[in-house]
This record gives C-alpha cells, sequence and structure tokens, in this order.
C-alpha cells in the first residue's frame, strides 16, 4: 500500500499536538502498536517543536508536513523556511540548544533518533531546515 498525505500549519505552538495527532492517525492505516504510534507522534512533536522554537524564533512561519506509507513504514518531512542550522552536527548533539528560552532541554534530534528508525537534516542558515524520519512498523529492530 502507498498513501501519502500534506499539511501546513503556521508556527504557533498549539499546532504541535495537532501535528502530531494528525501524522499518529495518518499511521494507523498500517496497524501499529500503541508504542510505534506513541514514538512517531513523539518524534513529530519533537521536529515541529524544533520548527516553531527555532526556525522562527521571532516571527511567525510556516510548517510544512509531508507523510507517506509504503511496505510497512512511514516516511515523514517536515520541513520549515525559518533562520536554518548553520552546524547540523552541533545541533544533533544532546543538551545542545540554541533556544534563549533556558527550559529547552536540547534534545530534540535525539528523542527524534531515538524513536525512529532512521532521521536525516537538511539544512542552511536562512534557508530554513528539513527533517527527514522513517519508522518501519512491525518490523523488529
Amino acid at each position: 500500500m502507498k498513501n501519502t498525505m500534506e499539511l501546513k500549519l503556521p508556527s504557533l505552538s498549539v499546532n504541535e499536538g495537532f501535528a502530531r495527532s494528525v501524522v499518529g492517525a495518518f499511521a494507523t492505516q498500517l496497524d501499529p502498536t500503541l508504542e510505534e504510534i506513541a514514538d512517531i507522534k513523539t518524534a513529530v512533536s519533537e521536529a515541529v517543536t524544533n520548527a516553531i522554537v527555532h526556525a522562527y524564533p521571532d516571527n511567525l512561519g510556516e510548517i510544512r508536513i509531508f507523510a507517506s506509507l509504503e511496505n510497512r513504514s512511514i516516511y515523514v518531512v517536515i520541513q520549515d523556511t525559518g533562520v536554518g542550522i548553520s552546524d547540523i552536527e552541533q545541533a544533533r548533539q544532546p543538551f545542545f540548544s540554541t533556544a534563549k528560552d533556558e527550559s529547552r532541554s536540547g534534545m530534540g534530534f535525539t528523542v527524534m533518533e531515538t524513536f525512529m528508525d532512521e532521521v536525516s537534516v537538511i539544512s542552511a542558515p536562512g534557508m530554513g531546515t528539513t527533517v527527514k524520519m522513517k519508522k518501519k512498523i512491525g518490523i523488529a529492530g
């Protein structure tokens, strides 16, 4: 089965929960376990929160979410056109954060990598960021 979806949202914090619910509901077509759904929703939440907090720190922007189901896997792409990341490797390190708000843990990419099977990041300063994630459903390891 192959199916796709696309969602565009303004970078408002209230949209994080909506985004995670939509992608989680879309993933149910693969008959995942509750744990697999929770993993997907958590990873989406982190990616969308990163876009809200880091991509558009001083203004409102657009977040685009694409998802596809194919061969017992869900592929999720989260894009923004915000400030971008100058050093992706550094940004992927645990506890690193550029947020002015000290309550941020700097664990977003680490959480995504923990709950998804594959995570890749494409970004450039001033050009935005694209996070691509994949999770196999019903397949151990």
